[in-house]
C-alpha cells in the first residue's frame, strides 16, 4: 500500500486500520484509526513513545479555533490521551495516510 499526502484530512471518514502518518515541526507520529475518534497514537518520547489508546479531538487553526476531528497541515493536532489528558503538538507539517483494508477492492475469495 502506498501513502498519500493530504492537506486536510477528516479522520472519522476513513475505515478502521488506516494509518496516518504526521511529521510536526518537532515529532513524527504514527496514528492507527480504531473507528470514529478512537485511536491508536505513538511519536512523542514522554506521552506516547508506545502505540497508546487515545481520542482525536482535531487540529487548531491559526486563530485558535479546534476544528473537531480534522488533521491539517499548518494546525496543531490535539488528542486525549487516558480519557483527559490534553496533547496538543507543534505545527503540522506533513499528514499521509495509507487506507485501511476496509476500503480496499478484494482481490482474493480466500475467507479467514
Amino acid at each position: 500500500m502506498t501513502m498519500a499526502s493530504a492537506e486536510l484530512l477528516v479522520c472519522k471518514t476513513l475505515a478502521p486500520g488506516s494509518l496516518i502518518d504526521v511529521e510536526t515541526k518537532s515529532r513524527h507520529y504514527r496514528i492507527e484509526c480504531l473507528g470514529g475518534n478512537a485511536i491508536r497514537i505513538s511519536g512523542h518520547p514522554d506521552y506516547c513513545p508506545e502505540p497508546a489508546p487515545a481520542q482525536l479531538q482535531g487540529s487548531v487553526d491559526k486563530e485558535g479555533t479546534l476544528e473537531l476531528g480534522l488533521i491539517g497541515r499548518g494546525r496543531r493536532m490535539v488528542f486525549l490521551l487516558d480519557q483527559n489528558r490534553p496533547v496538543t503538538t507543534s505545527k503540522i507539517l506533513h499528514v499521509r495516510v495509507e487506507q485501511g483494508k476496509a476500503v480496499q477492492p478484494k482481490s482474493s475469495s480466500s475467507v479467514h
